[in-house]
């Protein structure tokens, strides 16, 4: 199964470790240089030109979504269900 992150990116279901709300990088010294990490290390990936809402943890790469977390979440329930 897929979920849709925002603009044109859809990765595997199986490739998705985690999902976190924006909010948590401006609050978690960890998160913050969880990110720097991945940018550093060129795994760090923007999803189109909006305001990032949420960040996506996956095997290879991090992506700032577009979408809220909520609902990112929701998608990903919704194929654990199916």
């Amino acid at each position: 199964m897929y979920i849709h992150l925002g603009g044109e990116k859809i990765i595997r279901s199986s490739e998705l470790i985690a999902i976190f709300d924006i909010s948590i990088e401006k609050s978690s010294k960890l998160s913050k240089q969880f990110v720097a990490a991945a940018l550093n290390d060129k795994r760090l990936e923007r999803i189109g030109e909006e305001e990032a809402k949420s960040i996506v943890v996956t095997q290879n790469v991090v992506y700032y979504s577009p979408i809220s977390s909520s609902t990112l979440k929701k998608r990903s329930r919704m194929l654990l269900e199916s």
